[in-house]
C-alpha cells in the first residue's frame, strides 16, 4: 500500500519538455532478437509488486504509467462512477471506491519510486463532460491538476473538442477565457504537456492540428509516442466542436508517422489512441488474454491493435471506459500489450517497457503490466487538496445551491435508465412551455453523465440535489431543440438506435413518459425495434402525421448516428438543458415529497 508521498518536484519545465525532438521505430526482427530469459508474458495481471528489473547494461526498463477518460474528475466520482469491481483469488468480487486526484496524486508518486526511467502518457478525454469544480471554468482546474501530476503527454479525445478546436489550443497554450476571462488574478498557464492529435487535420492546409507524435528522452533512452482521437469524433461531437477539421483513419496515421519516427532513429514507439474495446469482464482485472491472446476483448480497438504497424510496441487506449490489459497479436504475430485503465481516475495502468540500448527497441517478449486500483485507503497528496479547495471555493455559490430533493438513488445504468426517463421528462415540461403541443422527449444515453446519488455529498444532506451535481449529469450545455416530424420519420429515427453506425454497439435513447416500445435483442439491425409496438399515449405512430419532438441540440444536429433527427422542420431552439432539469427538480419535488426514481419500464426489452 503507498505511504505518505510528498508533492513530486517539477522533473523538467515547459520549455524542457518540448524542445524533445521527434525520432523513428521499431523492426520485427528485432523482436526475437530482444527477447530475454525468464522474461513475464504481456498482460501479466497478478499483485501490487511493479517489478521494474532491468535497470544497467545492455537492457533498461521504462516504467510507463497511464489512464484515461478522466474528464474532468478531480474529486472522488459518486455511485458506480466511483467504484470498480476486484476479482478474488476464490472466484468470488469485491467491490472497492476508487478515484479523486488527491489519491491518484499519491498512487502515481509511489509507483514512480526507485524507477529513474518513467514516463506517465494518457489516452484522451482529460477533459469534458467534467464535474462543476473544473467544467465551470472550462476545465483549466482539471489541466492545473495534470500539470501537478507530471503527465508527460496524452493523445487528444473526442471530448478536447466539445468548446472547439481555439479552446483546445487555449487549454495546450494557456491564456484566459475568451469570454469569461480570467478566474483568478493568476493568468491560466496552459498545459505543461503536449496534446497528441496526428489524425486531426485541419481541413484548408491538410495538416494536423496540433502535434502529432512526440519523443520522451533520457541518456541514450528514447520512447516516441504516437496520439490519434477516433475517427467518428465527428458524429458524437457537436457540428460546431469540429468545425473546419477532417478526422483520419486511425490505423493509417499510426502507420504513417511509425515510419517517419523510424526515419528519425527512434525505434521504441507507443500509440495513444483515444478508441477502445468491451472486455469480457467488468472485473478490473479478468485474464483478457483466456483462453487465448486478446480473446478477452472486442470491440473497434481488436482491429485497429491487429492492422497497426509491428513497428509499434504498446498500444495506450480509453473512450469506452472499460478496464483490460491485453496481448493481441500485431500484423506480424508477434504479441503487444493493449491496454485501457476505466475512466475517471479510478485506476492506472504500471507497464514495463524493456529497452535493449544495442538495437534501440522494446523487448516485448519481456513486457509487464497490469492495471492497480487508485484506491482510497492512502493519504491525500496535500498539493491536489488545496487545488480543489481552491477552486471549491470559486465555484461553491453556484455548485452549492439546492434545486430538488429525491427518495433514492435515480441511476444512469441499463439500456433504459431511471435518470435518462427522469431527463427527457424534463425536457417534455420545459419544451411545452415553449410550445403546448410538443408530443414527446427523446435524450441520448451519452450525455447522460453521472447518476443522482441520495447520500449528501457535501453538507447539503441526504436527498438534496444540488446544482453541481446536476451539472456533473449535464455538464455539455447543450440547448432544448423543438423540431417537427412525420410519424415515419419518428420510426425511423427509433430504428437508427440499432441500425446503420448504431448497429455493432446500440445506442438506446431515453424516452419521456407516454412513448413505448418493444426492443427486441434477438433479431438484428433495424428490426430490433418492432414498428407495431411503438406507441404514443396507447396509440400507434401514424406514419403520415405530424409529432412535436424535442431533443437537446447534439441530437437535433444529427449526432450519435441520428441523421433523421437532424432533418425536422419548424425549428425552435430553448435553454440550456440543465436549466430544464432544474426546472423539473424544482417544480416536482420538496423536502417533505421527495421526487422517487421513474421505474424505468417504457422499453420493453426481450431477450
Amino acid at each position: 500500500m503507498p505511504a505518505t508521498s510528498p508533492a513530486h518536484p517539477r522533473r523538467r519545465r515547459r520549455t524542457n519538455r518540448l524542445l524533445v525532438t521527434a525520432a523513428g521505430v521499431l523492426t520485427v526482427g528485432a523482436l526475437a532478437a530482444a527477447a530475454l530469459p525468464g522474461s513475464a508474458s504481456a498482460g501479466e495481471q497478478g499483485g501490487k509488486g511493479h517489478g521494474h528489473g532491468h535497470q544497467h547494461g545492455r537492457y533498461q526498463d521504462v516504467q510507463l504509467l497511464s489512464f484515461n477518460d478522466l474528464h474532468g474528475n478531480l474529486e472522488p466520482p459518486t455511485g458506480s462512477s466511483g467504484r470498480v469491481t476486484e476479482l478474488q483469488p476464490d472466484g468470488t468480487t469485491k467491490t472497492i471506491d476508487a478515484g479523486g486526484a488527491e489519491y491518484l496524486a499519491t498512487h502515481l508518486r509511489e509507483a514512480r519510486k526507485g524507477n529513474a526511467y518513467s514516463i506517465t502518457a494518457a489516452g484522451g478525454d482529460m477533459v469534458g463532460a467534467s464535474p462543476l469544480i473544473s467544467g465551470l471554468f472550462h476545465d483549466e482546474p482539471t489541466i492545473e491538476a495534470l500539470n501537478k501530476l507530471d503527465l508527460d503527454v496524452t493523445s487528444v479525445g473526442n471530448h478536447e473538442f466539445d468548446e472547439g478546436a481555439k479552446e483546445l489550443a487555449r487549454l495546450q497554450n494557456g491564456g484566459c477565457h475568451p469570454t469569461d476571462g480570467c478566474y483568478t488574478d493568476k493568468k491560466f498557464q496552459g498545459a505543461d504537456f503536449p496534446y497528441l492529435s496526428a489524425n486531426v487535420l485541419n481541413e484548408k492546409t491538410e495538416k494536423p492540428l496540433l502535434k502529432p507524435y512526440w519523443v520522451w528522452k533520457k541518456k541514450d533512452v528514447k520512447v516516441g509516442f504516437i496520439g490519434v482521437t477516433l475517427e467518428g469524433t465527428p458524429n458524437i461531437v457537436s457540428a460546431e466542436g469540429v468545425k473546419g477539421l477532417v478526422f483520419k483513419d486511425e490505423v493509417e496515421t499510426i502507420n504513417k508517422y511509425a515510419k517517419e519516427l523510424r526515419r528519425k532513429g527512434v525505434k521504441s514507439i507507443v500509440a495513444l489512441i483515444h478508441e477502445g474495446g468491451f472486455p469480457a469482464s467488468q472485473n478490473y482485472n479478468y485474464d483478457c488474454d483466456a483462453p487465448g491472446a486478446g480473446d478477452g476483448i472486442s470491440g473497434p480497438i481488436a482491429d485497429i491493435a491487429k492492422n497497426v504497424s509491428p513497428e509499434v510496441d504498446a498500444l495506450v487506449t480509453g473512450h469506452t471506459h472499460n478496464a483490460y490489459v491485453c496481448t493481441i497479436p500485431d500484423p506480424a504475430g508477434n504479441p503487444r500489450t493493449v491496454t485501457s485503465a476505466a475512466s475517471f481516475g479510478r485506476l492506472y495502468t504500471d507497464t514495463t517497457l524493456t529497452y535493449d540500448r544495442r538495437t534501440g527497441d522494446i523487448a516485448r517478449t519481456a513486457v509487464k503490466s497490469a492495471n492497480h486500483v487508485v484506491s482510497r485507503d492512502v493519504p491525500k497528496a496535500p498539493d491536489m487538496t488545496r487545488l480543489i479547495a481552491k477552486w471549491n471555493t470559486l465555484a461553491a455559490p453556484i455548485g452549492n445551491r439546492a434545486i430538488g430533493y429525491i427518495s433514492g438513488d435515480i441511476v444512469k445504468d441499463g439500456t433504459e435508465s431511471p435518470l435518462g426517463d427522469l431527463i427527457a421528462d424534463a425536457q417534455l415540461a420545459y419544451a411545452r412551455t415553449l410550445d403546448p403541443e410538443t408530443d414527446l422527449a427523446l435524450m441520448n444515453p451519452g450525455g447522460v453523465r453521472a447518476s443522482l446519488t441520495y447520500a449528501a455529498s457535501g453538507a447539503e444532506g441526504d436527498g438534496v440535489v444540488t446544482f453541481a451535481e446536476a451539472f456533473t449529469v449535464q455538464p455539455f450545455a447543450n440547448t432544448v431543440n423543438l423540431q417537427t416530424f412525420t410519424g415515419e420519420q419518428l420510426i425511423k429515427a427509433l430504428k437508427e438506435q440499432v441500425s446503420g453506425s448504431n448497429e455493432a454497439a446500440p445506442k438506446i435513447l431515453q424516452v419521456s413518459d407516454g412513448l413505448t416500445y418493444t426492443l427486441d435483442l434477438t433479431k438484428s439491425g433495424a428490426d430490433r425495434v418492432v414498428t407495431d409496438s411503438i406507441r404514443l399515449d396507447g396509440e400507434a405512430i401514424d406514419p403520415s402525421a405530424s409529432y412535436r419532438v424535442a431533443t437537446n441540440s447534439f441530437l437535433a444536429g444529427g449526432g450519435d448516428g441520428f441523421t433523421t433527427l437532424g432533418q425536422g422542420a419548424d425549428d425552435l431552439v430553448g435553454d440550456d438543458d440543465l436549466k430544464a432539469l432544474e426546472q423539473y427538480l424544482t417544480a416536482n419535488s420538496s423536502a417533505g415529497s421527495p421526487l422517487a426514481p421513474p421505474a424505468a419500464d417504457r422499453i420493453t426489452i426481450v431477450k
